[in-house]
């Protein structure tokens, strides 16, 4: 029979595994409702942003609710307390859906600047780490973990490229400047949304191996 703790952890678990899921969908909706100009998705993923804030409200409580319970220790504990720092990372990333949908619906009222190249892959690696970071926490898994916090280089050496592509558009042709501080702002929210990733795999890492890699350089992180 499984114990009443392990029972309550996995029911905590299975909580996060969901809000992840939502907010995977969300970025989803909103990357494809601005390389589709698809307006209407975007006005979805904008209404559905209090769906993800009542998942992070109930994963506060339900992990409150098993420290009362159970008293949990050592690891136990570390994951509860992980569990509460990772939901939030999770609102953040809807937060940040939200407003590349907002964006969108900018955008899409106006012809488009360029075509879409580097942006749908930036936001598919930062995606993507959101995944890998959530699956490893479920796994316990740290060097998957590790692996995700090394993948954010790409994340931010592609939004430099958006950047200075864009910056170009603006000194060249002033009036794109609205058009392109419009996407600037979309590929920043991509650049947060892998730093959001970042801290979820760093949390796993000291929930399974209890070493804080918070603030360490990129290469003392390889080493680790």
């Amino acid at each position: 029979m499984e114990h009443p703790l392990d029972h309550d952890v996995n029911e905590l678990k299975t909580l996060l595994v969901t809000m992840a899921g939502e907010v995977e969908r969300q970025l989803e909706l909103a990357v494809r409702a601005l390389v589709e100009r698809d307006s209407a998705l975007a006005q979805e993923v904008i209404a559905s942003d209090a769906t993800i804030d009542r998942r992070e409200i109930e994963v506060d409580h339900r992990a409150v609710e098993l420290i009362v319970r159970h008293r949990p220790m050592a690891r136990d504990l570390r994951l509860v307390v992980a569990a509460t720092k990772v939901a939030p990372d999770l609102e953040r990333v809807a937060d940040h859906a939200v407003g590349i949908a907002r964006q969108a619906v900018v955008l899409n009222a106006v012809p488009p600047l360029k075509p879409f190249i580097t942006l749908p892959h930036m936001a598919s690696t930062a995606g993507g780490m959101v995944h890998d970071a959530i699956d490893a926490f479920v796994r316990n898994d740290s060097q998957l973990a590790r692996r995700v916090v090394a993948r954010d280089d790409a994340v931010d050496a592609m939004h430099e490229q958006i950047f200075r592509e864009l910056l170009t558009y603006m000194m060249e042709e002033p009036r794109t400047i609205p058009r392109a501080l419009a996407l600037l702002i979309v590929a920043r929210s991509l650049e947060r949304i892998g730093d959001q990733a970042t801290n979820i795999a760093e949390q796993v890492v000291y929930l399974v191996e209890a070493e804080d890699i918070r603030h360490q350089k990129p290469s003392e992180e390889a080493r680790g």
